[in-house]
């Protein structure tokens, strides 16, 4: 790390910080010329924190000393307050006091040359403070970790946006606020487990490194396989799988999985991220809408207490019914000027799309226009809970046909704070058709499109064995998470963003 980076995280003089660091350095070099274990592992606390904290929130100052209960803890060193210390564990802090009438010499020697940011350990019984803090009143205190770097000055924290994304260790010390994030998001995962197992899901696991990339349409990540002497992809969504598991029997699956996508990074994406897929024999994509209006209030309430979800300016609603709108009315919705005939062919929707600076390329299709009109005037509008249905089948190569009209599919994608969440439908069961969009999906390839379909034959063989009538669904935990702790950048809720090296 440079000098410069060491000022930003501390907030200190780069000559100072390194000060500091050789001042630590010298401290530990001399623990082993002493012959001491600076980094021990036989210690064995008895209790933690926040059990404490709310163990004993209730009792005296004058009972504590009657019980007189000892306790052994351990912790991170972060303040200093002359007889009293305080200490950080992973669930809550807790403060020591130095007995000077207990410790031995030896022991308060040792004391002094502790540094914020060590490890350390100690017994003795609990008891309140006269402000009526709780604190253990030290009989043994030793040294776990000796920390070689300084923590970030208590005032400044660490500020430094990129820093806390480079450095996340430190930020989950020092940034109270960054660790209720990342247990929101354990929280959050743990919920959709329990409510997808609780309605006969089983959860599944399928590979991450697919001869074929499919189930989206998106640039992979490629490698190669030395053994096997093939290329391979990391996979950009298990959907094909899943459904493969769906024609074998499991009518229920459901994985919570890691997809790879070779493209840009921004506040709202990361090559790296997280979804939740789903499929589920004899039933359509109303009922994965159902389903996932309920998982989306349950998780909301239950997590945050309330399914009224502040972002940003916002007051996300969830607890009304969620909107239901397709493509083509959202689009008259929020264009109120454009009429139906000016969406209702290619040439007047190229039109359209050419007044709004869309540059239409020749291989579109009047589905990929409209698309393209709804995503630049529509999308970032759609502020509360919306379900949007009705996808052309030109954009949803897996998506089921609609029996009653065959240019839409039986899809919806699921939008809330102005961003996609989820993408669902109906799926497609017909081998012969899906064979024909594989195709069609080739094609674009071929003439260039990188996010273009590959040709599942293996696909389409497992489809010719016969798939029920079956509905999926994806659900992105990571925007999910944005939306449950107010986040506005996707690398606020990833414990490690990708980002480019350090110089």
């Amino acid at each position: 790390m440079s000098d410069s980076e060491l000022a930003e995280a501390g907030g200190a003089d780069p000559a100072e910080e390194n000060k500091l660091i050789a001042e630590r350095r010298s401290k530990l070099a001399s623990l082993r010329e002493a012959g001491g274990q600076p980094f021990p592992n036989d210690f064995r606390r008895t209790a933690e924190a926040e059990t404490l904290q709310q163990d004993f929130k209730a009792i005296s100052k004058e009972d504590l000393e009657e019980k007189h209960e000892v306790f052994a803890v351990a912790g991170r060193l972060i303040r200093n307050r002359g007889a009293f210390l305080l200490i950080q564990d992973g669930s809550s802090n807790i403060q020591l006091y130095i007995n000077r009438k207990v410790l031995d010499a030896a022991t308060l020697e040792a004391i002094k040359t502790w540094d914020l940011g060590d490890i350390v350990a100690a017994s003795g019984p609990i008891n309140r403070s006269g402000k009526g803090d709780l604190y253990i009143n030290m009989e043994s205190a030793r040294l776990l970790t000796k920390a070689l770097r300084p923590l970030p000055d208590k005032y400044h924290g660490l500020s430094d946006q990129e820093m806390r994304y480079r450095q996340r260790y430190v930020d989950l010390i020092v940034n109270p606020d960054s660790r209720a994030v990342f247990r929101m998001r354990s929280a959050a995962v743990s919920f959709i487990r329990r409510f997808l197992d609780e309605r006969g899901f089983m959860e599944v696991e399928t590979p991450m490194l697919h001869p074929i990339p499919g189930g989206a349409a998106a640039k992979p990540f490629e490698t190669h396989h030395n053994a096997l002497d093939m290329p391979m992809y990391l996979r950009i969504a298990p959907e094909l799988y899943l459904k493969r598991l769906t024609v074998g029997g499991f009518e229920k699956v459901y994985e919570i999985n890691r997809n790879f996508r070779n493209e840009g990074l921004s506040t709202r994406h990361n090559p790296e991220f997280t979804m939740l897929e789903f499929y589920w024999a004899y039933a359509d994509y109303n009922d994965a809408m159902d389903l996932t209006e309920a998982l989306l209030q349950e998780l909301t309430q239950n997590l945050l207490g309330t399914m009224t979800v502040p972002y940003g300016d916002a007051q996300l609603d969830f607890s009304q019914p969620f909107a239901r709108l397709s493509v083509l009315e959202a689009i008259h919705k929020y264009n109120p000027t454009i009429t139906a005939e000016q969406v209702a062919s290619r040439e007047a929707a190229a039109a359209v799309a050419h007044d709004l600076g869309i540059e239409v390329k020749p291989s579109w299709g009047l589905g990929k226009i409209q698309i393209e009109i709804f995503e630049a005037t529509a999308e970032h509008r759609l502020e509360q809970p919306t379900f949007i249905t009705a996808y052309p089948t030109e954009v949803s190569p897996l998506a089921r046909r609609n029996d009653d009209d065959p240019f839409i599919t039986d899809r919806f994608e699921f939008f809330v704070g102005g961003r996609e969440i989820a993408n669902g439908f109906s799926e497609l069961n017909d081998p012969e058709d899906q064979a024909e969009r594989f195709k069609a999906q080739a094609a674009e390839k071929d003439s260039g499109d990188e996010e273009a379909m590959h040709y599942d034959y293996d696909y389409v063989r497992a489809l010719e064995y016969g798939m029920p009538p079956t509905a999926g669904e994806g659900i992105g935990i990571d925007r999910l998470v944005m939306l449950l702790t107010d986040a506005a950048s996707i690398r606020d809720v990833l414990l490690f963003p990708h980002m480019r090296p350090e110089d």
